[in-house]
């Protein structure tokens, strides 16, 4: 691999991590989707900027893993999922999406903007996932477990190679985001 280096220094990842996650902030608050009113608009269906922001980062993220696992840049590590496992995270997510208006990326983009209920947010994600960490032994067996998927991936589960799946979803991305261009939406 040609950045195995990489790898093993973790300190570097550490720093890498930061500088990314720093990038995808800024991008998050340029585009708007950091704004409180914008995410309200987009859960009344009055604004899709949230839509069209993360439609074109899946699509560019879909792209780049493709292509850089493609080129053996990198190597995936996807866990299994299962039913019990989805639920709970969505219920986790939803109430706390409901609560503080915000989801993880945008309340910590928020929250590097200056805005106040992102910290109370950022703060309730932190305890959250202490109290999740602390719980997880049990939950592992009694819930997240239940309900194995199938496959670990949808090109597994069809038993086809990434490429045609990838090349799928970006096409449906892009249909999505004409449309709503289109629509002025």
């Amino acid at each position: 691999m040609p950045f195995e280096g990489i790898r093993q220094n973790r300190s570097l990842q550490v720093l890498l991590g930061l500088v990314f996650g720093i990038a995808f902030g800024f991008l998050l608050q340029r585009g708007g989707v950091t704004l409180y009113d914008v995410i309200i608009g987009q859960l009344l269906l009055s604004d899709f900027t949230v839509v069209k922001v993360m439609l074109s980062a899946i699509l560019v993220g879909m792209i780049g893993v493709h292509a850089m696992k493609t080129a053996d840049l990198v190597r995936l590590h996807v866990r299994a999922g299962s039913v019990g496992s989805t639920v709970i995270g969505g219920l986790i997510f939803g109430v706390g999406f409901a609560v503080l208006g915000y989801c993880p990326g945008t309340a910590a983009g928020a929250l590097g903007s200056g805005a106040l209920d992102a910290a109370v947010g950022m703060a309730g994600i932190v305890i959250g996932a202490g109290i999740f960490a602390r719980l997880y032994p049990a939950l592992e067996g009694a819930v997240l477990n239940r309900g194995k998927f199938p496959a670990e991936t949808i090109p597994q589960l069809f038993g086809v190679s990434p490429a045609p799946v990838a090349g799928a979803v970006a096409a449906m991305i892009v249909v999505v985001l004409a449309l709503l261009a289109f629509m002025g939406l």
